[in-house]
């Protein structure tokens, strides 16, 4: 089912809504701890601090947003509570282990080193996305006059993908050509999610 549609169904259905803001507040949550498990013992950049700050407060925000459907609505990230649950729990986890094996071959990094590399590029690729996604998400939002908005979290993630960029130029030179091979890598994960949430949203809704 093609992006678009795809949201607009999910929605116009406040239980699915309510766990398609559920598994964002998730998945931003897990890019937070991410970051921080990247982190060097004691060379933390401000940068990196600031990023975790505001992936976790977008992941407070989007949950918040839930009460504006129905309070009573996915209060924890319970698998029942998420939208194409094992899809959602791999999808960062499977795009940081092959991030984490083509840097390692291509820059030999120590432990310390890969970790950070991680964390440039992995992110890199996940802010590329938020790039795309929010906006989509935001335009059915204001189409459709939802009480729920995400254009704070929008101009945010352009920030981040900004600093990124800034990161990545002093990373690498040619940082630009292996960033094009996690590209690859994550838009194959974000396929396998969304037809995964597709075929979640049509079984839910056959349901019914």
């Amino acid at each position: 089912m093609e992006f678009y549609n795809l949201l607009d169904k999910i929605v116009q259905h406040n239980e699915n809504h309510a766990k398609w803001l559920n598994t964002l507040s998730f998945m931003e949550n897990a890019g937070a701890r991410k970051i921080s498990a990247c982190e060097h013992p004691t060379k933390v950049s401000l940068i990196q601090l600031k990023h975790a700050t505001e992936e976790h407060r977008h992941a407070f925000y989007l949950k918040k947003q839930i009460g504006k459907i129905d309070s009573e609505l996915c209060k924890t990230y319970e698998s029942n509570e998420l939208l194409a649950s094992i899809a959602t729990r791999q999808y960062l986890n499977s795009l940081d282990i092959k991030a984490c094996k083509y840097l390692q071959q291509h820059f030999k990094l120590n432990k310390e080193g890969l970790k950070y590399a991680a964390y440039l590029f992995v992110t890199y690729a996940i802010e590329v996305r938020a790039d795309e996604l929010y906006p989509v998400y935001q335009d059915i939002l204001t189409k459709t006059s939802s009480k729920i908005m995400v254009k704070s979290i929008i101009l945010e993630e352009e920030g981040h993908l900004e600093e990124m960029i800034n990161q990545l130029d002093e990373f690498s030179e040619d940082w630009k050509v292996h960033a094009e091979v996690i590209l690859n890598i994550e838009k194959e994960l974000h396929e396998q999610w969304i037809n995964a949430i597709s075929k979640d949203v049509l079984q839910l809704n056959y349901a019914e």
